[in-house]
């Protein structure tokens, strides 16, 4: 089976008051030595279709047979029209990529024996997950890490507001996302369908740091940033507002308005969506897990080992990940914005 790695991420996305597309700088690319151009062309294509549709900007990092192309196209800070250089690496927010690093260490502890998969959760954090339907003693950290729990989603209060939390300076424990989750009811008996839930992997990394008995951000730089020489990948402190390293604006639509969105409360999303990193840490990292140097054998296959979601237009979710079969063979991570046969 051959994995072939692209992170495509639109790093600036502008859906209110875009400009034209010939108000948009063209693509400004760096290129090392690369196996297959008419691949990397296709890329570029897709990037800049982006930026013409509307996206601001775009950063695509491509690695194959150990070489990596990085293609920049549009801008990175719209008050200045700077294009995005494709170097350095910029650093970005990635979101619900952080996800793949929680459930990687908690196969780590699986393998360990310090955890077991079809265990209740419960058994670990006793106690702790109790409300309207719903029972820490009956959902197993399986059903956690597929999405499968039923537990309701904390994102969903109102007071879930990464940017409206940095601008009010407010702060969040992980016992009060939880806290937040459980004044709503349980969505559905557990194991009875697929609902991509952010609660499941606040509980995931809370479950990381009652076993190691250590604050999460020391498992992962342990276990994965630090050992894999993962150098542009952190995931920023409480109250940390602002991207340590070289990186482009992210904007959003707010009340209509299209705002600068970059800096946020990181204690918001936190261990489930908070992570900074680069296209060629993503890749490397990517790379490395399939390649069983991130996750024992045994559990790498349940992590891949992906069932269907029922939802449509979303690849099948394993453990921590998405990922698809394509007609030519090649497998892919649907974290992935393009996947490209040979």
């Amino acid at each position: 089976m051959r994995w072939f790695s692209i992170v495509a991420i639109a790093v600036v996305v502008s859906l209110v008051g875009c400009s034209s597309p010939d108000d948009v700088p063209a693509i400004s690319s760096t290129e090392s030595r690369a196996e297959s151009p008419d691949r990397v062309q296709r890329v570029r294509d897709d990037i800049d279709a982006a930026v013409a549709s509307g996206v601001s900007g775009v950063i695509a990092t491509l690695t194959e047979n150990g070489e990596t192309t990085t293609l920049a196209a549009g801008v990175g800070d719209r008050a200045t029209g700077v294009p995005i250089p494709a170097e350095p690496p910029q650093q970005v927010r990635v979101g619900s990529v952080s996800k793949s690093f929680i459930a990687a260490i908690v196969l780590q502890l699986v393998t360990e024996g310090r955890i077991q998969l079809d265990e209740p959760i419960d058994t670990y954090l006793p106690g702790s997950i109790v409300g309207d339907s719903v029972d820490g003693r009956v959902i197993t950290v399986r059903q956690i890490l597929q999405h499968r729990s039923g537990l309701p989603e904390f994102a969903d209060s109102p007071e879930i507001d990464e940017y409206g939390a940095a601008l009010d300076g407010r702060t969040f424990t992980p016992d009060d996302q939880l806290a937040i989750a459980l004044r709503r009811p349980a969505q559905f008996a557990p194991g009875a369908r697929f609902t991509y839930t952010n609660t499941n992997y606040l509980l995931a990394a809370m479950l990381v740091e009652r076993i190691t008995g250590r604050p999460y951000t020391d498992a992962l730089q342990d276990r994965i940033i630090r050992p894999l020489g993962l150098t542009g990948t952190y995931l920023p402190a409480t109250g940390e507002h602002d991207i340590r390293g070289p990186h482009p604006r992210g904007y959003a639509p707010i009340n209509g308005i299209r705002t600068d969105v970059t800096r946020i409360e990181p204690s918001v999303p936190w261990a489930a969506g908070a992570l900074v990193s680069t296209g060629d840490d993503l890749n490397r990292y990517f790379l490395d897990l399939v390649a069983g140097k991130v996750v024992a054998a045994p559990e790498l296959q349940q992590m891949l080992a992906a069932l269907p979601t029922g939802v449509d237009g979303m690849p099948e979710y394993g453990l921590g990940v998405m990922s698809a079969e394509l007609s030519c063979g090649t497998s892919y991570m649907a974290i992935l914005t393009r996947a490209l046969c040979p």
